[in-house]
């Protein structure tokens, strides 16, 4: 055989050999899967053995890049843990220390004694709401928690507890102490300061805001390209009427429809009925004129930090 046929035939070859390889390691891989999915339905021990068995060409075949992995720890915020605690332990009594609530309390704070009410004086409150949580220094939080009573009272608790470091178990420290309720804050003046008469803009909010609360009419045809917005469902009210409309923008008012694409901001206060009675409302929309009408162009009321606008 010639030295150019010889050449021509070792050139053959490798891509041969090459090839043969490579599908060699693909079975391997593929038998790999095959077996990594059977020991995960006989149970985790068999998964151990298969994962440490597993040959070597798996691992060339998937490149070793390391993957940075977060670890979310548990929100470190106790104020749940407090209110569970002042729930339990206003429910306890010294004299009854075995009791559910009691032993909940007890677990929960080991180092803080029981109240000792007088029988059929204390009555349990109606509600018990963690309503603010002040970190200290470490691991240590100050929770104070509202305990609401079917006669109108309302008694505040600041709880001490202490956190670990990840955040993922919580004491209460020392007993709970009545405190005074977090002092009201100053109301901002609103910016919607534009009234808004009735006409198009109104009439699209009381329709818009019918369909979506009552169920009377399509949602989807009063809401701008590009937004998707489902109904409240089931439909909650079985009628409503606007009672006010407020804007952000002077255009919202104007007796003509401003230029396409216009985006106003406005407040409609509203009146829903249903069979329990009369319900007043307040909805913060964006709407933006297209085509000689407004439309819906986002619903600020309940949304996210984009405010609903698309």
């Amino acid at each position: 055989m010639s030295p150019g046929m010889q050449a021509a035939k070792g050139g053959a070859d490798a891509p041969m050999a090459a090839g043969a390889r490579l599908e060699a390691m693909r079975r391997r891989v593929r038998l790999s899967r095959v077996a990594v999915l059977t020991a995960i339905a006989a149970g985790p021990i068999a998964l151990a053995v298969t994962v440490a068995s597993a040959p070597a060409a798996v691992q060339a075949a998937t490149p070793a890049t390391p993957t940075a992995v977060r670890t979310a720890a548990a929100a470190d915020d106790p104020g749940g843990y407090a209110q569970l605690f002042v729930s339990a332990w206003l429910r306890s009594s010294a004299d009854d220390a075995t009791s559910a609530q009691a032993r909940l309390a007890q677990s929960m704070a080991p180092g803080v004694d029981l109240p000792d009410p007088a029988a059929g004086t204390q009555p349990a409150p109606k509600s018990v709401t963690a309503v603010r949580s002040a970190h200290r220094d470490g691991g240590a939080w100050s929770v104070t928690v509202a305990a609401q009573y079917a006669d109108g009272r309302l008694r505040y608790y600041a709880v001490p507890v202490t956190a670990d470091r990840a955040g993922a178990s919580f004491a209460v420290t020392g007993a709970p102490g009545v405190v005074a309720g977090p002092a009201r804050a100053g109301v901002p003046k609103s910016p919607y300061r534009v009234t808004v008469p009735g006409g198009d803009l109104s009439s699209t909010v009381g329709e818009f805001l019918a369909a979506y609360l009552t169920g009377a009419g399509e949602v989807s045809r009063y809401l701008a390209p590009g937004l998707t917005l489902a109904p409240v469902s089931p439909a909650p009210y079985t009628a409503l009427s606007v009672q006010q409309v407020s804007a952000v923008d002077e255009a919202a008012a104007a007796e003509h429809l401003p230029a396409d694409g216009t985006r106003v901001r406005v407040l409609a206060r509203v009146e829903a009925r249903d069979a329990g009675g009369r319900w007043p409302l307040a909805y913060e929309l964006v709407l933006k004129a297209r085509s000689s009408r407004w439309e819906v162009a986002g619903l600020e009321s309940g949304a996210g930090k984009d405010g609903g606008v698309r």
